[in-house]
């Protein structure tokens, strides 16, 4: 009687052990696949690395600071009347 309970509690465990790992794999896929491309749930799980900073070369402080700055300025009325962009 006891080995036909412990085969059976042996039986539901592994069935168990087995699903989660088959769930974990499938979660696994899906992530490396599709749901890692979305901003929004890599802060979520908390993965530092985004996909764009491994394929793009990041821009230096002083890019960044410099493109933002020109951004954000308005233009002078000398850069309106001759900018780069009409003139070519």
């Amino acid at each position: 009687m006891w080995q036909s309970v412990g085969l059976t509690v042996l039986v539901i465990v592994a069935t168990l052990v087995c699903a989660l790992l088959f769930m974990l794999f499938g979660w696994y896929v899906v992530w490396q696949l599709f749901l890692s491309k979305f901003k929004f749930l890599r802060e979520l799980v908390g993965d530092a690395v985004s996909p764009q900073a491994e394929t793009q070369p990041s821009e230096t402080k002083s890019d960044r600071s410099s493109s933002a700055t020109q951004r954000n300025r308005p233009k002078t009325a000398r850069q309106r009347i001759a900018s780069p962009e009409s003139t070519s």
